[in-house]
């Protein structure tokens, strides 16, 4: 599906934009890549390949989403880290009624203080993008990870 260089770039800086957020721990940014009644889940392939609904996280609106920063911020106990984010180029799978169907893979980094780096997550977003009058924003954020195996809390955004 082709969009015009200049969505595809505005494609490309959402997505960049998001990683630089999440990353630096500017966690009050997190919920404004986000339309007000949107979806972000965490799910593992399988579950998703085979149309179970079951998801490790599954926030349904951008308040959600501020309440998942308020708890990472106020309220859970964490070994803290740092996290960082390797996405490749969007691919934009179809454009129809207004939306974007895009996706990419990723990769994040996982550093803990006195630790070494380690790869903490791996998969696939699938994303479905609208225009704002403030920009592309996510109205459905998939995380599609590969490995059953995740550790057992996962407490930032991926």
């Amino acid at each position: 599906m082709m969009v015009d260089m200049q969505t595809w770039f505005a494609i490309q800086q959402l997505y960049a934009d998001y990683a630089s957020a999440v990353d630096s721990g500017k966690w009050d940014l997190w919920p404004e890549f986000f339309t007000e009644k949107c979806v972000y889940k965490l799910q593992p392939r399988e579950n998703h390949e085979r149309g179970f609904p079951l998801a490790t996280l599954s926030l349904t609106s951008k308040g959600m989403l501020k309440d998942r920063v308020y708890g990472i911020t106020e309220t859970l106990y964490h070994d803290p880290y740092y996290q960082r984010h390797v996405v490749g180029a969007p691919i934009v799978r179809q454009v129809e009624n207004g939306r974007i169907h895009s996706e990419a893979n990723y990769a994040v980094f996982r550093t803990k203080y006195d630790k070494e780096s380690t790869v903490f997550n791996v998969g696939r977003y699938l994303d479905i993008l609208v225009q704002t009058p403030a920009g592309l924003k996510f109205e459905e954020r998939l995380c599609i990870y590969d490995s059953e195996m995740i550790p057992n809390s996962i407490i930032y955004p991926i």
